[in-house]
């Protein structure tokens, strides 16, 4: 009996030693580092500790402006940007998230210094949206979108918002202006 207990304890502690310790700059479908699709308002003060959030507050919960959170290293270098579901709710969860840092990326390798190759050689294109200064492209896999600037585009296709923009229309080498996950489905 003495040696089975001991067995178990030794057990557990290689089985607790073992647990993955969660990257703070690692980007998935459902989180991004300790920040989870189900976190609420009110426990960012504890997933970003060692950081300074900032909260732009409008000041009048009927003007419909959503309330974003802006996450600062304590140097203030810029991380994140949150969106919130519903304005001024602590128990609120986040609709988006605005990646800044290129620190975050995804376990294929995706950051915000990434180009539209990196992009579409990685993940499957779901959707590719024609907006006036700019090209939203989404990655359903990821819940994520990527903005290019209609700058990085062939010049035909700058003006005219009637245009179908496909894969093919954008060069390889197109920067990313925007990177978001987006939860607002969940």
């Amino acid at each position: 009996m003495y040696k089975l207990f001991l067995s178990l304890i030794i057990l557990s502690f290689l089985f607790s030693s073992c647990e993955k310790k969660q990257n703070p700059f690692e980007i998935e479908k459902q989180h991004i580092g300790l920040l989870t699709d189900s976190t609420m308002v009110k426990d960012l003060k504890k997933i970003f500790a060692n950081d300074s959030l900032v909260k732009f507050i409008s000041g009048d919960e009927f003007s419909g402006n959503k309330n974003n959170i802006e996450i600062f290293e304590k140097g203030g270098k810029k991380l994140l940007v949150l969106t919130p579901k519903q304005v001024l709710d602590s128990t609120s969860t986040i609709e988006s998230i605005q990646i800044i840092d290129p620190r975050y990326k995804t376990d294929k390798g995706i950051t915000t210094l990434s180009t539209f190759k990196d992009i579409s050689s990685t993940y499957k294109i779901s959707k590719i949206n024609n907006l006036i200064n700019s090209v939203h492209i989404i990655i359903n896999e990821l819940n994520a979108s990527f903005v290019i600037d209609k700058e990085e585009l062939p010049a035909n296709l700058r003006f005219n918002m009637n245009i179908k923009i496909e894969s093919t229309h954008i060069p390889d080498n197109s920067k990313i202006k925007y990177f978001f996950l987006n939860w607002y489905m969940h």
